[in-house]
């Protein structure tokens, strides 16, 4: 016997179904609850209402936990590369050596981008966000690489999605050599996902490249930590528009949009310019300590807490244990660097922050890692963007293949005037 809930209205009882996912987690199904009562639910910003079944990634923010396909993402950010960890986002199984380098194969093939597109790269204003950018010309790429009327969908979707996964990549280290006025630097068949992406932002002619293993790796950690993390708004934005049955493309664009609000993944870029403010003060944290204490006080401290994790978020020790193996290597001294560690070292000893679970969050070592790597801010975001892509597809192609599929289309209560006549502009006071 199914468990049900009931909700009783006006002496009226109404019995709903009650969902149990595989992790224990309960849901009150009220996909019907309209119907039988002319009743919908209020939930602004859905903080309570599950938009979808799915069985890519299990967040459980009370215990610190985050897996992808059943698997902690503490074991693929030690074990497995970002490569491997898209494949098992957007398939659902890890791959055999075969598959592997198969994929491989196709994402070192598909990383050239059409050179007309680098006519809209060298129009846009120099003024222009990065993401913006990015959110454009991924929304570009399907006038540049029309579906093909031979091929089947399945067919269609998997190139479609080893496009975007190596494309992307290469129009992001495009537009900031563009930007600098730099030559542009091709992708190489003989390094791997991350080196290629460095090789493409820093080789020149003057100063050649060295691939550092230990920053490659560091690179394959920040994007497998980010390569999903349930509905987020980003995701949820990404299903939201493909919900129309609008092409992958413009779907991802969307997502990228989405991403590049400051309260999602342009956190970690707050993140150094809360450091630079910090360090234009004198470099004392103290007196921004005291501010975040200070209730009656709007400055809050950016990259600690999170609104899903009620205890440490498990990326944020793994981002850690980068920042930590990638600093210990600098030669040169960052005064932001030594400041974001005085700030780490008060937020895990003090009692304030322990007790409201402000710990240091993912956005707070990967803005600290990315600026070691020598990613310049205005590119943060895009690298976010980045390692979310597997998610993003997966997230999409989970949603199409959906048998409870609906166009989404939210209700509203509406609060404003009721019924009134037109009042001609000659008489209005």
């Amino acid at each position: 016997m199914k468990e049900t809930a009931t909700i009783t209205v006006n002496g009226k009882t109404f019995e709903l179904p009650i969902i149990t996912g595989s992790e224990g987690e309960r849901a009150i199904d009220i996909s019907g609850l309209r119907q039988k009562s002319g009743l919908i639910t209020f939930d602004p910003g859905f903080a309570n209402t599950a938009n979808c079944q799915s069985d890519i990634t299990f967040v459980d923010g009370e215990r610190g936990i985050l897996r992808y396909r059943g698997i902690p993402v503490e074991q693929l950010a030690e074990h497995s590369t970002f490569v491997e960890t898209a494949y098992l986002l957007i398939n659902g199984e890890l791959p055999t050596k075969e598959q592997l380098n198969g994929f491989s194969v196709l994402l070192n093939d598909h990383s050239l981008v059409h050179e007309d597109m680098r006519a809209f790269f060298e129009n846009f204003p120099r003024s222009a966000h990065p993401m913006g950018i990015l959110s454009s010309m991924v929304n570009a790429l399907r006038a540049f690489y029309p579906e093909i009327p031979e091929r089947t969908e399945e067919e269609e979707i998997n190139i479609t999605v080893t496009r975007l996964l190596s494309k992307v990549r290469t129009m992001a280290a495009m537009s900031y050599k563009i930007f600098r006025g730099h030559k542009v630097v091709y992708p190489r068949h003989d390094l791997t996902y991350p080196a290629n992406f460095l090789n493409m932002m820093f080789d020149s002619p003057v100063r050649p490249y060295h691939i550092d293993e230990d920053l490659v790796k560091a690179l394959n950690i920040f994007w497998i930590v980010h390569a999903d993390h349930e509905q987020n708004c980003s995701t949820a934005a990404v299903r939201l528009v493909g919900s129309a049955r609008v092409n992958l493309y413009a779907a991802i664009s969307a997502g990228i949009c989405a991403l590049w609000g400051p309260l999602h993944g342009g956190a970690n870029q707050a993140v150094v310019e809360m450091l630079e403010s910090i360090q234009k003060n004198g470099g004392d944290v103290a007196p921004f300590i005291a501010r975040a204490r200070d209730k009656n006080d709007p400055f809050r401290l950016m990259g600690f807490g999170h609104r899903v994790y009620r205890t440490y978020d498990p990326r944020a020790r793994i981002m850690k244990k980068a920042c930590d193996r990638v600093l210990n290597k600098m030669t040169q001294r960052d005064p932001l660097l030594d400041i974001a560690r005085r700030l780490e070292e008060v937020a895990l000893s003090e009692s304030y922050f322990i007790e409201r679970h402000l710990y240091p969050n993912v956005d707070f070592y990967s803005g600290i890692l990315l600026r070691a790597l020598g990613i310049p801010l205005n590119m943060f975001t895009v690298m976010f963007a980045i390692g979310r892509l597997p998610g993003w597809i997966s997230q999409w192609k989970e949603s199409i293949d959906d048998p409870m599929w609906k166009m989404c289309r939210p209700r509203q209560i509406y609060i404003g005037p009721n019924e009134r006549e037109y009042v001609p502009i000659g008489e209005r006071g």
